[in-house]
């Protein structure tokens, strides 16, 4: 059963959330049926990443399913079935708010780290591959199962940025075979950051999350959003991107706390301003 929490205000009801020592924790809990998707759980989820452009309150944000899974994607009876009966105009608004989900991930500037074990496919792929950061488990399967419903692997960004992050002939073959990607060949790959035990993997994620906390984060703001930005610039136009963010940064009180730490043999505290 859901646990309701709150988050900016808001009551959580789809999802469990937790905020601690600036570092917020997603589960999604349906753990009976390996934590799918529905309507309203993706809804949920688009407004809480839309919410954190604002949240000065939290600095990362760390993903998770409960029961030993990640997400089994969009549940069968509550969405795939509905989806059969609907009109072109109904389907198209709700494939676009799934991408609306993927836009905001990406658009938080947060750092988003994925806690990926057991099951994690279809719409659950597609988040665990929109995050920042993925750490997975030895029994972690991903698998972009869109083909095998009938669907093409085209979903949620997944002809974009799949490619970017194991290559295209990869990418290529598990969006059309629609097949599970093991653990190994995932971090292989470059899916996975690292692959860790089930028993940490949260623990460690969090961990990971607290030390990008300690950081810079409006540095870390800013590279993620030159990275998102630099997809579609030629070279020139990213360094000189890059001159104009760094200059930006260069004016913050962490660059000086930075260096009044270096000159003193310290390490430095920041503060994110």
């Amino acid at each position: 059963m859901n646990r309701t929490t709150r988050y900016a205000g808001h009551e959580a009801e789809h999802f469990r959330f937790e905020l601690a020592d600036r570092i917020a924790t997603v589960t999604l809990d349906r753990p009976e049926r390996k934590n799918p998707l529905t309507f309203e759980s993706y809804a949920e989820l688009r407004d809480l990443f839309r919410g954190l452009v604002y949240a000065e309150d939290v600095d990362a944000v760390v993903i998770c399913g409960a029961g030993g899974n990640f997400c089994s994607g969009g549940d069968v009876h509550e969405i795939i079935g509905p989806l059969t009966e609907m009109s072109m105009k109904d389907l198209l608004a709700f494939t676009r708010m799934t991408g609306d989900l993927i836009k905001a991930i990406r658009a938080c500037p947060q750092v988003v780290i994925s806690a990926v074990d057991g099951i994690c496919a279809g719409a659950g792929a597609a988040i665990a591959m929109a995050s920042d950061l993925r750490y997975g488990t030895s029994r972690a399967k991903v698998a972009f199962l869109f083909v095998r419903v009938g669907l093409a692997g085209c979903d949620m960004g997944a002809c974009a940025m799949l490619p970017r992050i194991i290559g295209q002939g990869r990418a290529h073959e598990l969006l059309f075979s629609g097949r599970s990607m093991s653990a190994e060949e995932g971090e292989r790959w470059g899916f996975y950051n690292a692959l860790l035990s089930e028993a940490h993997l949260v623990d460690e994620a969090r961990q990971q999350a607290a030390r990008l906390v300690a950081g810079p984060t409006f540095a870390h703001a800013m590279t993620k959003t030159m990275i998102n930005h630099e997809w579609n610039m030629t070279l020139d136009q990213a360094i000189e991107a890059e001159a104009q963010a760094q200059a930006i940064c260069m004016q913050t009180r962490d660059f000086e706390r930075a260096y009044r730490a270096f000159a003193a043999k310290e390490k430095p505290v920041f503060e994110g301003d």
